[in-house]
């Protein structure tokens, strides 16, 4: 193979390289100026929330002993893993993480004042806390609940606690609370932005399935690819160069 054929080798693979990666690059590109011309609080709702309700002072005593004993009324042979206070409702709770007969960790609330198990969230309570929780009242459109089952790989709620309560608000944004069916929190505020951006973050990950896998194949091997069509365009630009001397 003389020069001239290896010219028309790197020329042609830099070009069919060109148009294969061609539309990935320009994917990257014009996802990666969304993300650096965006607010990611803005992206999160942030500017949607209300203020955290404080922790009010704790009244009597309920020693972990306690805990333990009203929980096993309701699970076999459970293990506490943790355990923290939370606010729900502006009433104060021992939200304790548990497993039992090594199943997947599980939350329950307790009652800070007399230890009792609290019952899960009910839809009425859900919407209550969904609405406190964003800076401008607005009404609510419709409440789903959800179990993991019901979670897609692309759900917008994923990876999070489940069951949960996706209560959905008539707002100009779109506006969708998730928060959790066992501990009342709010997990996460999605928003028309945040889909968008979701969306433009799959194509730039090239994770179709999850969205948030940085170590995909089809990543890495566009990835690859992309520096060889860099390297070939380098490479033909210096064997085609006319010498100045």
């Amino acid at each position: 193979m003389n020069i001239r054929d290896v010219k028309i080798l790197i020329r042609k693979s830099h070009r069919y390289l060109g148009v294969f990666i061609g539309i990935q690059v320009l994917l990257w590109t014009i996802s990666g100026l969304f993300f650096s011309w965006t607010n990611i609080k803005g992206i999160r709702g942030d500017h949607l929330r209300a203020d955290a309700d404080a922790i009010k002072p704790i009244t009597g005593s309920i020693s972990p002993s306690e805990i333990q004993s009203e929980l096993s009324k309701a699970v076999s042979d459970p293990k506490i893993v943790s355990f923290r206070i939370v606010n729900v409702l502006e009433k104060n709770y021992f939200e304790v993480k548990y497993s039992a007969r090594g199943k997947e960790t599980r939350i329950a609330l307790f009652d800070t004042s007399n230890g009792k198990l609290r019952d899960p969230i009910s839809k009425k309570e859900a919407e209550t806390i969904a609405s406190n929780s964003l800076s401008k009242r607005t009404s609510v459109k419709e409440t789903v609940y959800l179990e993991e089952d019901d979670l897609g790989s692309h759900h917008e709620y994923r990876e999070k606690l489940t069951p949960a309560w996706a209560v959905s608000f008539d707002h100009p944004e779109n506006l969708t609370v998730y928060l959790s069916a066992e501990t009342g929190q709010v997990q996460s505020f999605r928003t028309s932005n945040w889909r968008v951006f979701d969306f433009l973050w799959m194509l730039h990950t090239m994770d179709f399935i999850g969205r948030d896998d940085f170590n995909n194949w089809v990543l890495r091997i566009f990835s690859a690819l992309s520096l060889l069509m860099i390297f070939s365009g380098f490479l033909y630009f210096f064997i085609t160069a006319k010498k100045p001397w």
